[in-house]
C-alpha cells in the first residue's frame, strides 16, 4: 500500500504539470520557502550586527585604554623615628650691659681770700675774665645698667616626645588623603618616573602643618606635588610632653609606582 502522502501532489506539481520544470521559475517556487528563511536570518544578522556593533566596539576601546593606560599606585612605607632625643641648643648668651659715661659737674669752692684792709682795684670787664682750671671739673664714670629684652626664641621641634601626634584616622587615613589628592604629573608619567619621596615636617602646638621639606626627592615635579598636597592635610592631633603640647617632626615616605 502506498503512503498517502505520495498520492497528493504539491502545489507546484499542479501548476507546472505537462510544463517543463527546467525552466528557472519552477525551481524558484521550489525553494522560495528555503530561500525565504535565509534571507530573513541573514537580514537579521545585518541588522542585530549593526545594533550591538557600537557598544562592542566601546567595550573593545575601554578595554584597549585599560590595557595602554598607566596605573599610579601611592604607597606609605612605615619610617621609624629616631630613638634618641635631639636636646635642644642652649639660650643664646645674654648680651654685654651696655657702660653709659655721664659727666657731672662739680660747681668750683669760692673762698674768701680777700683780707680787710687789701686794696681792690677795679677791672675792666676783658680783665674781668676768670679762667676755670680743668681741676675744677671733676669728671665722674657712672655705668648704668641698660636694660636689653631678650629675644624669646622659639624652641626647636622635638624628635620623640611622651604622647606623639596622631593624624584623624591614623596612617591609613593619611595614605587615602594624599593617595586621592596628588595628581601625577603627566611628564613626569611619561618619563616613565618613579622612585619613594620622603617629606619632613612640623606638627606645631595646634597641630598645624609647618616647615615642609623634602628629604629624599625623585623628582621636582613629583617633589613639588607632594609638598602641595601635604600642605593641605587636616589638623593633627598634637604631640605633647609633659602633659603640654609641643611642635613635633613628622616624617612621611610616599611611594609613586607606575603600573
Amino acid at each position: 500500500m502506498k503512503n498517502r502522502n505520495n498520492e497528493i501532489p504539491d502545489f507546484d506539481d499542479i501548476v507546472f504539470e505537462n510544463r517543463n520544470r527546467e525552466y528557472g521559475a519552477y525551481k524558484l517556487r521550489k525553494n522560495y520557502n528555503r530561500n525565504v528563511m535565509i534571507s530573513l536570518t541573514v537580514a537579521m544578522l545585518i541588522f542585530g550586527t549593526a545594533v550591538i556593533w557600537p557598544f562592542i566596539n566601546a567595550k573593545a576601546e575601554e578595554s584597549r585604554l585599560k590595557r595602554s593606560e598607566r596605573q599610579v599606585e601611592i604607597r606609605m612605607e612605615n619610617l621609624d623615628q629616631p630613638a634618641e632625643q635631639v636636646a635642644p641648643p642652649p639660650p643664646p648668651p645674654a648680651p654685654p650691659q651696655e657702660v653709659i659715661q655721664q659727666s657731672r659737674y662739680v660747681p668750683p669752692v669760692v673762698v674768701d681770700s680777700v683780707k680787710p684792709g687789701d686794696n681792690i682795684q677795679l677791672m675792666t670787664a676783658d680783665q674781668a675774665q676768670i679762667e676755670i682750671k680743668n681741676e675744677d671739673v671733676i669728671e665722674e664714670v657712672v655705668q648704668v645698667a641698660a636694660e636689653v629684652q631678650e629675644a624669646e626664641t622659639e624652641p626647636e621641634p622635638f624628635y620623640v616626645v611622651e604622647e606623639m601626634p596622631m593624624f584623624p584616622g591614623g596612617d591609613a587615613e593619611i595614605q587615602r588623603y594624599i593617595g586621592e589628592n596628588v595628581v601625577y604629573p603627566e611628564v613626569a608619567k611619561e618619563n616613565n618616573v618613579q622612585g619613594r619621596v620622603v617629606l619632613k615636617f612640623c606638627v606645631t602646638e595646634t597641630g598645624g602643618v609647618d616647615l615642609v621639606s623634602v628629604l629624599k626627592g625623585v623628582d621636582p615635579e613629583l617633589d613639588a606635588e607632594v609638598v602641595r598636597v601635604v600642605k593641605t592635610l587636616p589638623k593633627f592631633k598634637p604631640g605633647k610632653q609633659g602633659g603640654k603640647p609641643v611642635r613635633v617632626w613628622y616624617t612621611i615616605p610616599i611611594l609613586f609606582k607606575l603600573q
